[in-house]
Order: structure tokens, then sequence, then C-alpha cells
């Protein structure tokens, strides 16, 4: 029990130390980065952009500022939100 605890101690201690000593010889071959070629089906076109999410966005929101001025609340209001992001 006595000589356990101080071998576990030890090997704790040491354990980090191996893997780094171990990575930094030039025996260890790295791997190439993999290469990102766009695929047809990546167009900016076929995809929904951050752009396209920021402009719905915004029109939401202009037309809530909108509801806000008339006072309209509840179904009135949510209903015109619909008509106004339609419509626009």
């Amino acid at each position: 029990m006595r000589l356990s605890l101080p071998a576990i101690a030890l090997s704790v201690c040491v354990c980090p130390f191996g893997p780094a000593a171990a990575g930094t010889s030039g025996d260890v071959a790295k791997a190439p980065a993999p290469k990102t070629a766009t695929a047809p089906a990546m167009q900016p076109s076929a995809t929904p952009d951050a752009s396209d999410a920021a402009a719905r966005h915004a029109k939401r929101t202009a037309c809530i500022k909108q509801a806000r001025t008339k006072k309209l609340v509840g179904a009135e209001k949510n209903s015109f939100i619909k008509d106004c992001i339609a419509g626009r």
C-alpha cells in the first residue's frame, strides 16, 4: 500500500510529459489538411443567406413599428403584421 501511492502520484505527474515529448519528434507524420472545394450544390442562390435572414428581420421590425404607431393590439396587430410582411 505504501509503495502504490507514490507510484500512482509519479505516474500522474509524468503522464502529461509523455505525449508532449513523443509529439515533438520528427517521426510522426502529420495528415495533410483537407481541401475545401465548392460543390455545385453550394451556390449562394441555392442556400438561404444570412443577409436574407437580416432582411426578413428588418422587414418584420418595420411592420411591428407601424403596428405600434397605429396602436393595434391582439389579433388586429397579428393580422396587420402578417399582411405587412407578405405585402412588402
